[in-house]
């Protein structure tokens, strides 16, 4: 009878310590699993908050940059509208079109980033080489701006005088933006707007030569 007891209770502690064991384990793999879990996702926000941060700061630079592109890209949009009515190519009223659904958006994008960053935003009237002290079309502070003249001589040209003047002066400012887009590239800290600049010398690069070619340069 004592030998039966005696082996039905080491029975039961032996199920108990084995039940124990089992237990302790599940709890260490559970503790290691959510830590680990919670480091790996400690480490991730810690990583997008340093993305965050890099894609949103800018310096000096990027101010610059946006607020002489605005207005240079407002001129590129009102020289491209007189092609609607006055070019006689269709392949430069197609380029003409192009040039407006590109630069368009660019313009209420870098509009919006200088409202974010409390800075000025340059209006529709400052898009003249004249209306800017220093920024001339020698390029002074904004290369390839178009002055008073140069847009009222465009105005009245009409048919091919019109394409080829258009196509010289956009050859001209495009140049100019390229420039610009260059200068912000290497010393702009702002990503959007270094990837705006990257867009910018690829789209209008390409255009130049498009241009060239329909003068028969290319």
């Amino acid at each position: 009878m004592r030998n039966t007891r005696t082996l039905t209770r080491r029975a039961v502690l032996a199920a108990v310590s084995v039940t124990a064991v089992f237990a302790l384990a599940a709890c260490g793999n559970d503790s290691d699993s959510s830590g680990a879990a919670g480091s790996d996702s400690s480490a991730s926000s810690s990583a997008s908050a340093g993305a965050d941060a890099t894609a949103g700061a800018h310096n000096a630079q990027d101010t610059s940059f946006a607020q002489g592109m605005i207005p240079h890209h407002q001129q590129a949009l009102e020289m491209a509208k007189l092609a609607a009515d006055r070019a006689s190519s269709a392949q430069v009223k197609d380029l003409a079109s192009r040039i407006e659904k590109a630069q368009d958006p660019e313009i209420k994008t870098m509009s919006g980033w200088l409202t974010s960053w409390g800075e000025d935003v340059p209006t529709s009237s400052d898009s003249t080489a004249e209306s800017m002290p220093g920024m001339d079309h020698s390029g002074s502070g904004m290369p390839g701006m178009m002055d008073g003249s140069d847009m009222d001589e465009l105005e009245k040209a009409s048919g091919t005088d019109f394409d080829t003047m258009f196509l010289t002066m956009m050859i001209d400012h495009h140049k100019g933006a390229v420039d610009m887009a260059t200068t912000e590239k290497s010393k702009g800290e702002y990503r959007p707007a270094t990837s705006m600049a990257d867009d910018i010398v690829t789209a209008q690069t390409a255009e130049i030569a498009e241009m060239n070619k329909l003068l028969g340069k290319g």
